[in-house]
């Protein structure tokens, strides 16, 4: 049986000749869904921590593509249309971007024809490919990290490094919520927890309130742009955390700067499979260089979703 988050939030969001076959696929898988591969007149795939499988036409798994369903035009407009709450220029911000988020944070991703303006992605037609990513609640996912982030009873600015599906908002959340709570083993209160959630993948939110647990002192701007929310955050609710995902923009690195010399900390994560990829995109550069992050925790998936490669003391040397 299937949970009923996942009914509410992804199987009334897909047509229903996609839902049924799901609603028999999705509980054979051998591991946790993390994706659902939707592309017209190609196989229906679902892929899992360390493997894929495609849907037959009766709903069993298959690990043959030509034996596999194959989505048709009517099955992507009508997924389309119901993911957008039939209205789709409601979401052309979104689409622009290459991405819908789902109620829970789930994020779907948009291939099709591009129409360009001036050499911009004006917007996408004849979506032709969607990729639903799994978000999921992991309670507890930072408990083996925080001691490492905190010192004295101070949470110490924190970017976290992880190439795409390593678990890296998952974790963000788990920290958002933990130091939102406190944390009276390492002797850190409860603080005032201030998150731009610009995809909505963090909190979930559903008309600005977040389906996910970010904890009790916890404040989210949904659907800002990072730098924009980050000093709008600053300035209005006094914060003792800032935290955002996927930072890399010279303007997100000015908001980082601007937090700091606020005496607020920064908790933020960025895509990269190590320091040495951080260090090539010049405005992360410029942070590191700046010492605005005083710990990097680079993430990987050696041991699944989430796995903690390694600790860096920013300022001397690997503590883990």
């Amino acid at each position: 049986m299937l949970p009923e988050e996942f009914e509410r939030e992804i199987l009334t969001c897909v047509s229903p000749r996609l839902a049924g076959l799901l609603r028999r696929a999705v509980p054979a898988l051998p591991g946790p869904l993390e994706e659902i591969r939707i592309r017209q007149e190609r196989p229906l795939q679902l892929v899992y921590p360390g493997g894929d499988a495609f849907v037959a036409p009766d709903g069993r798994l298959t690990g043959d593509p030509g034996r596999a369903v194959r989505p048709d035009a009517e099955d992507l407009q009508r997924t389309f249309q119901l993911m957008a709450k039939g209205s789709v220029y409601a979401w052309e911000d979104e689409v622009r971007g290459g991405f819908l988020t789902l109620e829970g944070g789930h994020r779907v991703g948009l291939c099709g024809r591009a129409v360009t303006e001036a050499g911009r992605i004006r917007t996408l037609k004849q979506v032709a490919s969607l990729n639903i990513r799994i978000a999921r609640e992991v309670p507890g996912a930072a408990d083996g990290l925080l001691p490492h982030l905190v010192r004295g009873g101070r949470f110490l600015s924190t970017l976290l490094v992880s190439p795409p599906q390593a678990g890296k908002t998952t974790l963000l959340r788990d920290l958002v919520r933990q130091l939102s709570i406190g944390v009276p083993r390492l002797g850190l209160r409860g603080m005032k927890v201030a998150l731009v959630d610009e995809r909505s993948e963090v909190a979930g939110c559903v008309r600005g309130v977040p389906q996910r647990d970010v904890g009790p002192r916890t404040d989210v701007l949904d659907g800002c742009p990072k730098a924009e929310g980050l000093m709008l955050m600053i300035r209005a609710l006094s914060p003792q955390v800032v935290a955002a995902d996927e930072i890399g923009r010279p303007e997100d690195a000015t908001a980082v700067m601007e937090a700091l010399h606020a005496g607020v900390a920064v908790l933020a994560t960025a895509h990269g499979s190590g320091l040495a990829d951080v260090r090539r995109r010049p405005a992360l550069a410029e942070l590191l260089k700046a010492g605005a992050f005083e710990r990097a925790v680079l993430l990987g998936r050696s041991r699944g979703p989430g796995t903690v490669e390694a600790i860096t003391d920013l300022a001397r040397e690997v503590v883990a």
